[in-house]
């Protein structure tokens, strides 16, 4: 793909967003929804490859059967109330749309394509499906967190949280992991969007950041399986240790960023009346920091043979951008003390 080319459709993804973003009435937003699934897909194919094809395929599929959802919930609100509006909706267009949003993000047990479609991306498009294409189905939740059914919200978030952790447990492709990653932390997300939505805004805003670290340095060190983490050491000492902060921080241990989300999401729930809810999700996480703590184990304890050539490789100056990968870096870890100003 030419740069004027991928710049079109980067360009098309932001407005798409934007005017989801930016809308109050149902057929505006569900067009921005539309104009970001049809520019993500051109970029998705960019790699002439089977495996392209068929992530975009599935993904494609997929987003259309939750569009497809999405118009009919809105058009099934907009009989029954008379507007258009994103605001309060009837319980079944509520229902409705709460399952085609779970879909477009990749919930449980709607979460079947996720895997595989990360899997068949390069890291730079996978990046962009697993955080920019996310923020538009989150506002719509965001936007209508006062009408959702509690009960189905719950259901699909514990499911998410132990599919996503459970899933994560057997892989050994690095995309896919992060993929189960993903769908173990919107079910932490939505499990609080109905009791507040602020804080769920803020765990979406944290799991960005610490999923585009990881993209951005498995992208600086050219890493998609676990056993070619080995070498990350031998390459870039200081990435690797830092990269092992960030898989920590991603797992929720304190004193890094990731704690922050979890910690305040369980005192919230408690606070509700939810202590047997927030006791499962917990329990959910240590799925998730097994994994987790193998990546970090591989990265940093784990030497591989090594000849001269690259055992001094590291000294040699990389061409690539760091600027982006070590502001990330950074705020993957030492974002714990503003916790009372982040939540405010």
């Amino acid at each position: 793909m030419g740069p004027y080319a991928m710049l079109v459709m980067l360009t098309s993804l932001a407005i798409g967003t934007l005017m989801t973003l930016s809308s109050y009435h149902w057929l505006l937003a569900w067009a921005g929804l539309e104009i970001s699934t049809l520019a993500i897909i051109p970029m998705m194919t960019q790699h002439p490859h089977p495996r392209t094809t068929e992530a975009a395929t599935k993904y494609f599929l997929t987003q259309a059967t939750a569009s497809a959802l999405i118009l009919f919930s809105s058009l099934t609100n907009a009989w029954s109330t008379g507007q258009w509006e994103i605001k309060e909706m009837t319980p079944p267009a509520s229902n409705m749309l709460t399952i085609a949003l779970a879909m477009k993000l990749g919930l449980a047990p709607m979460h079947f394509w996720l895997p595989e479609v990360i899997q068949g991306l390069d890291l730079t498009t996978g990046l962009i499906l697993s955080t920019w294409q996310k923020i538009a189905p989150m506002a719509l939740l965001y936007l209508t967190s006062a009408s959702l059914n509690t009960t189905l919200l719950t259901i699909l978030a514990l499911a998410s949280t132990l599919l996503g952790g459970w899933g994560g447990l057997n892989q050994t492709q690095l995309r896919k992991i992060l993929a189960y990653s993903s769908i173990a932390h919107l079910g932490w997300m939505v499990i609080i969007m109905p009791f507040s939505p602020i804080l769920a805004m803020l765990n979406f805003t944290i799991y960005v950041t610490l999923t585009s670290t990881l993209f951005l340095t498995m992208k600086a060190t050219n890493t998609t399986k676990i056993n070619t983490l080995t070498m990350t050491w031998t390459k870039t000492p200081v990435l690797a240790t830092l990269s092992a902060l960030t898989l920590l921080s991603l797992g929720g241990l304190p004193p890094m960023t990731g704690f922050v989300p979890k910690w305040l999401i369980l005192q919230e729930l408690t606070k509700q009346n939810l202590a047997p809810t927030a006791m499962m999700i917990a329990f959910s996480a240590l799925l998730g920091l097994f994994f987790y703590l193998r990546l970090t184990y591989t990265m940093s304890l784990t030497y591989s043979p090594n000849n001269p050539t690259t055992t001094i490789s590291w000294r040699y100056k990389t061409n690539q951008t760091t600027f982006l990968l070590a502001l990330m870096m950074i705020l993957s870890m030492m974002l714990l003390p503003l916790t009372a100003t982040m939540k405010l």
